[in-house]
């Protein structure tokens, strides 16, 4: 038996992908899947952002890994398979949200985590009685393992030493999926199983994919200290509440924390309530920014448009806010209403959603009207604040206050950006809608 585990692409970007080749990491879950695959399978994995899918692989079961923008490409790869005789099965927060859309184009859908049910699915398959529904259970702390990492190798990748150590997130944001899908339990991994699966990789540079690595205070004190004897040095996702704990900060730096990206959201008080983070306060954000980066760990922040409460002047006043804190990195995004979340319920309730074409639903595009500004001006400010971002002015001009301040970091610093402005400027959709094709509008989901 040929079991392939495949990440689809985008829509339209296959030309330009392997200019984003450097921000590629690989799907880690995907990796876990072929761990608990049974020896007697054959197991291979591609990676549609780095290379094409080959249909005539002779494969006999695909898996495939969908996030809701690249549902429309996964479900024309699996058709494509379908007619080469595979069965096709989908995976992933969209088709677990979504599992009867998804089973117009495939054979099968697990819904959830699919650690406790895979053996099922394989077995089921051999014996030709694979169901359209897995239910997949949610995983305990001690099960939570580790990827094959051998199906990764010579893909590409310019950056595997990723791992996980926790699921889940303790907040419970309008917009976000994570909680959908992981629930807001916070599952802690075994520290020694973390530090164990560290030390194999054998790597001075660590990525932590957890959305929210220090959601657990007490837990994540103990992990990074120890880590402290690794002498690693590693890349991660907090909450900026980081900065209410200097000892958990100090901890973290210790450790080996060298950057952190943190969702600040919104840089007003409206706007955090409005995405269910009444615990920030908008005054203390600056504050709480330098505290971080003080203690000598850069800050990537994270910003949304589209907030019932955003204005025009939202853009200039969060550019504004972004070069005052001197933060190393800025990522921009427009609210985006993802399925089975309380936003799009919302939304949909008011009729302010304006396309169901899932292609569209990549934090680049409006697919809703806002509330105190047209669509095009939404879409505008989205752009403006990416280009002024990445200018080359200001990129000189970050890094090099950036780099008086941490001269090992000075050279990193100046490739990260000037990488992030290659790759957003040729391999993303930041662009004006509406200087693009019109893609047309998918049904409304039911």
């Amino acid at each position: 038996m040929k079991l392939l585990l495949v990440v689809p692409a985008m829509e339209d970007e296959k030309e330009k992908r392997l200019k984003g080749k450097a921000f590629r990491m690989p799907q880690i879950s995907l990796g876990i899947l072929a761990s608990l695959t049974p020896e007697d399978v054959s197991v291979s994995y591609v990676d549609e952002n780095l290379e094409d899918v080959n249909y005539e692989c002779g494969a006999d079961l695909v898996g495939i890994t969908v996030m809701t923008a690249t549902a429309p490409r996964a479900y024309k790869i699996a058709e494509n398979f379908k007619k080469v005789g595979a069965k096709v099965i989908f995976g992933g927060i969209h088709p677990s949200i979504l599992p009867q859309e998804a089973l117009r184009y495939g054979d099968s859908v697990v819904i959830g985590e699919a650690e406790y049910v895979w053996r099922e699915v394989i077995e089921d398959f051999k014996r030709k009685k694979l169901k359209p529904i897995y239910y997949g259970k949610r995983v305990d702390s001690k099960d939570i393992g580790s990827p094959k990492r051998e199906i990764f190798k010579n893909k590409g990748y310019y950056f595997t030493s990723i791992l996980q150590a926790t699921r889940g997130c303790p907040y419970d944001c309008d917009f976000c999926s994570v909680s959908l899908f992981f629930g807001r339990s916070f599952r802690n991994r075994e520290i020694k199983d973390i530090i164990k699966e560290i030390e194999e990789l054998n790597h001075p540079l660590i990525g932590f994919l957890d959305d929210n690595l220090m959601g657990n205070k007490k837990f994540a004190k103990k992990l990074f200290y120890e880590l402290i004897p690794l002498k690693i040095r590693w890349l991660g996702q907090a909450s900026l509440t980081i900065a209410d704990d200097l000892e958990l900060l100090r901890l973290a730096k210790k450790s080996g924390c060298s950057g952190l990206f943190i969702g600040i959201e919104s840089i007003r008080e409206s706007g955090l309530k409005e995405v269910n983070k009444k615990y920030q306060k908008a005054k203390y954000l600056l504050e709480k920014i330098k505290r971080i980066q003080e203690e000598g760990i850069l800050i990537e922040g994270s910003f949304i448009f589209g907030l019932d409460s955003d204005t025009p002047d939202i853009f200039d006043e969060t550019l504004e806010f972004v070069f005052k804190s001197k933060m190393a990195l800025a990522s921009f995004s427009i609210l985006t209403p993802y399925p089975g979340t309380r936003l799009q319920k919302r939304l949909m309730e008011e009729n302010r959603i304006i396309s169901y074409d899932w292609r569209l639903y990549d934090c680049g595009h409006a697919v809703f009207k806002p509330k105190n500004m047209t669509i095009e001006r939404l879409q505008e400010g989205l752009d403006y604040c990416w280009h002024k971002f990445y200018s080359y002015k200001n990129i000189f001009k970050r890094v090099f206050s950036l780099g008086y301040r941490f001269p090992l970091l000075g050279i990193p610093l100046f490739i990260l950006n000037l990488s992030y402005k290659r790759m957003l400027f040729e391999t993303t959709n930041i662009s004006s809608w509406f200087s693009q094709k019109n893609y047309g509008f998918l049904p409304e989901p039911t």
